[in-house]
């Protein structure tokens, strides 16, 4: 009975946490914990930091994500003899920790040892209040999980094992070009190609900075050889002729502007998902695959494919799409419109600090999308609910309410339909964006993952 209490009362410290963070509520710890709610909690944590660490970014919070999800993944993976470990299958990642052979192991514990390791070494600047709010999450379920394991050899076997994985695959992290690339984010003496079409940094701008972001992101390591290899998309040749197609592509987002509806103006903000204040876009895709997680209740290991899917596709669409944009550096409407159509134009939503073509928040939500779908089928309704409570939009006069959708592609057309309603991204930008995050997300759902989906007849 003092174990019981001292464990509530150690979990009911962190509910304390979540009125500022990360959303765990009294309710969940009123009831018992299920094998679901300890991927999600950790879900849950990764996204209080990516959007408490001062200084993060779309693209670092895409490929913290990716690794955070595949370090739950493999923590488990040899739960089920069915399932395959992604050693071998993903870029350079030859091997990885095995368990010892005849030995137990609780892989709900090795599920939270490799959580909290992983996401304090992958953030390793976030704050020392941070920090320990990692350390209390880990050390609070550790309690509850232990008190139905009778050999402490278990516990302690696996808490070893779950760390011994999160460290093999932070060093594997560090080879890809990415490692640490908070300490530079905005490149202020890049040359910028002089053309006509080229992006231009926004005077209106969404970020304190209008330096391009992560310019060179495009040569890091991507998780799938595959998803290295794919094709660029063909941007529409620049030319100003009011007829031409892409003058007619900055026409569409003039017109849509002059003509917003009030939902249209709720999905713009709502999407928007600034790294200042918010998980950014990558976040609002891995808590898509909360939701659906705690809609289909799926067993621990598909939990934890399901972070590893997503994880991988958010962060292979932005090495991906940074790749594009930087290679054909397109201007956004807010420097077309004002010279070729209306001087005085402005767009709904200010332009971040990147080139244009094609866009990150389409790639990413296609990749989530594919990858979800392929997991559960695409008809899933769910409720995003990630933005209710935020102070609203005064300046453009929104309030952030809950959105339901009834398909996963739904979300996926409206993450890209919202830029081009906040006036950001061209028809152009979206579509390559959905075509190409959907090929990633293809290439991810072709690895390995049950090895009884590919045995020989």
């Amino acid at each position: 009975m003092k174990s019981s209490m001292k464990s509530l009362g150690i979990l009911n410290g962190i509910v304390a946490v979540a009125l500022v963070g990360f959303c765990m509520s009294c309710q969940f710890f009123q009831k018992k914990i299920t094998e679901q709610d300890y991927a999600t909690r950790w879900s849950d944590m990764a996204l209080y930091i990516t959007k408490n660490t001062p200084g993060n970014s779309p693209t670092y919070a895409s490929r913290c994500l990716g690794y955070i999800g595949l370090t739950m993944y493999e923590s488990v993976v040899h739960s089920d003899q069915t399932y395959a470990s992604m050693a071998g299958q993903l870029d350079s990642l030859q091997s990885l920790p095995m368990p010892q052979p005849n030995q137990k192991y609780d892989w709900i514990v090795a599920l939270n040892a490799s959580q909290a390791s992983i996401i304090k070494a992958l953030y390793k600047q976030t704050s020392e209040i941070n920090k320990a709010q990692i350390d209390s999450l880990e050390n609070a379920l550790l309690e509850v999980r232990s008190k139905d394991i009778t050999d402490p050899e278990i516990t302690k076997r696996s808490i070893a094992y779950g760390r011994e994985v999160a460290e093999k695959i932070f060093e594997w992290s560090k080879t890809d070009g990415g490692n640490e690339g908070y300490f530079k984010n905005f490149d202020k003496k890049r040359v910028y190609p002089q053309k006509l079409g080229g992006w231009q940094p926004p005077l209106y701008s969404q970020s304190f900075s209008r330096s391009p972001l992560h310019p060179d992101w495009g040569k890091n390591r991507t998780f799938l050889v595959s998803d290295h290899k794919i094709a660029a998309p063909k941007p529409i040749p620049f030319d100003s002729v009011p007829q031409s197609e892409y003058y007619q592509q900055f026409l569409a987002v003039y017109r849509q502007r002059n003509a917003l509806t009030q939902q249209q103006k709720e999905a713009a903000v709502w999407w928007g998902d600034d790294p200042d204040e918010t998980f950014t876009p990558p976040g609002h895709s891995y808590y898509i695959a909360t939701l659906v997680i705690k809609k289909i209740n799926p067993p621990l290991i598909k939990c934890a494919e399901t972070y590893a899917r997503v994880g991988i596709g958010v962060a292979d669409a932005f090495v991906n799409c940074w790749k594009w944009k930087y290679e054909f550096f397109t201007e956004r409407p807010n420097t077309f419109i004002p010279k070729y159509i209306d001087k005085f134009w402005e767009s709904f939503w200010p332009d971040p600090p990147f080139p244009a073509f094609p866009s990150g928040h389409a790639i990413q939500a296609a990749a989530t999308a594919t990858v979800l779908g392929n997991l559960y089928g695409n008809s899933i309704t769910i409720t995003d609910d990630s933005h209710v409570g935020r102070k609203p939009d005064g300046l453009r006069n929104v309030e952030f309410k809950a959105r339901t959708f009834n398909a996963l592609w739904d979300v996926a057309n409206e993450v890209a339909n919202s830029r081009f309603y906040g006036g950001i991204h061209t028809p152009m930008d979206n579509n390559a964006g959905l075509q190409k995050g959907k090929e990633i997300g293809e290439n991810i759902n072709s690895l390995i993952w049950q090895k009884s989906l590919y045995k020989k007849e």
